[in-house]
């Protein structure tokens, strides 16, 4: 197993990148992001990759830039997080049962990562994933998120079509859930609508809370 290291440089291209970030902008986390939540959740949300303003800058995943404001604020209300805003990396923001992630931990050029990128950093995923509990729910946010996903499950991705909505039972007895990226490009164009967005996580809670007896 891969475990996660802030200091990792495997990528030299990326590597490379976050050094000149630095450089322009020394208050910036500027490093791989760790993930952040849970360290035993129920469902672990893996993102694409750390944005420039966003992540990137704060250190934790989806912070600091628009498409966190969509996530932290659907979080809140499905009882995942105690405030509906992420602020920074040390504002007392707690995730309960959720852990969040990213399929490539570094700030890639013009926030697309290579294909070898995703695939040198898929043993941090899968590592992750290893450790969740049993019966976990996993939600990929994009096709990306989503490839990486089944990569680091050793599931064939031909078989299992990303769509928004999608739900997909893993082999080593996870469940898969499948949304648009809540992007600020997917929300503006309204490919993904807050209530579109509002209806994954409708189906991960009746998915997680099961059928009531009685």
């Amino acid at each position: 197993m891969t475990a996660f290291s802030i200091d990792c440089r495997r990528c030299s291209r990326l590597a490379g990148f976050l050094d000149n970030v630095r450089a322009e902008h020394p208050d910036y986390h500027a490093r791989p992001v760790p993930p952040f939540g849970d360290a035993s959740p129920q469902l672990l949300i893996v993102g694409l990759a750390p944005g420039m303003h966003g992540a990137n800058r704060s250190g934790r995943p989806f912070t600091g830039d628009y498409a966190g404001i969509l996530l932290y604020e659907t979080l809140y209300k499905f009882g995942f997080a105690d405030k509906p805003v992420s602020k920074s990396a040390d504002d007392g923001l707690k995730l309960t049962g959720c852990r969040i992630t990213n399929a490539v931990k570094c700030l890639p050029p013009e926030n697309k990562p290579t294909g070898d990128e995703v695939k040198r950093c898929n043993g941090f995923l899968a590592n992750e994933i290893s450790a969740l509990p049993k019966d976990s729910v996993l939600l990929a946010l994009g096709g990306i998120a989503h490839k990486a996903v089944l990569m680091a499950t050793g599931e064939r991705i031909a078989a299992r079509k990303f769509a928004h909505r999608a739900k997909y039972r893993l082999e080593g007895g996870l469940t898969l859930f499948d949304s648009y990226h809540c992007s600020r490009y997917n929300t503006q164009t309204r490919r993904l609508t807050p209530a579109m967005f509002e209806q994954v996580f409708a189906d991960i809670r009746r998915f997680l809370e099961g059928p009531i007896a009685g």
